[in-house]
């Protein structure tokens, strides 16, 4: 783990939990694509407001990134990489877009929490990933929907 903050929460996580201690170290992560998104949803999470997000299935495929698998562990910093809380996926399910629902929204805990703007900002942001690979995104696209638990923060 190079980020130096990252490997420091971690292994805070490991002197309190050390039945975790020969996990390998965890992916180091943030969310979004700009600073200030990623830094309110770090606070979110750290909130515990924030319990969930979605990935768009091809975008990780484009990346060559493997899907997220329940009892992952993750680092979670801000747009600056300094480590906020260490999370673990609870759950992953493949869906629609046109599937993802109110309950979905709320779990990720994002701007007023309603399906409206869960959408209008997704689209947004699925629109900037796969722009990069001269997609589109579509309606039927598959998310991958993954939740998880703030473990541990200082």
């Amino acid at each position: 783990m190079e980020n130096a903050s990252a490997r420091n929460l971690w292994g805070d996580f490991l002197d309190k939990h050390l039945e975790f201690a020969s996990e390998d170290a965890p992916k180091v992560i943030h969310f979004c694509d700009n600073e200030k998104d990623a830094n309110i949803c770090a606070d979110l999470v750290c909130k515990d407001v924030k319990r969930a997000t979605s990935h768009s299935l091809l975008g990780l495929q484009l990346r060559h990134e493997e899907l997220p698998r329940i009892g992952d562990f993750a680092v979670v910093t801000d747009w600056a990489g300094k480590a906020k809380c260490v999370i673990r996926t609870t759950s992953v399910r493949l869906i629609p877009f046109f599937s993802v629902r109110e309950e979905h929204a709320r779990l990720e805990g994002e701007g007023d929490k309603s399906l409206q703007h869960w959408k209008e900002t997704h689209w947004d942001y699925y629109t900037r990933e796969l722009s990069e690979f001269g997609r589109t995104p579509r309606e039927s696209m598959i998310i991958v929907f993954e939740e998880f638990e703030n473990l541990f923060q200082k």
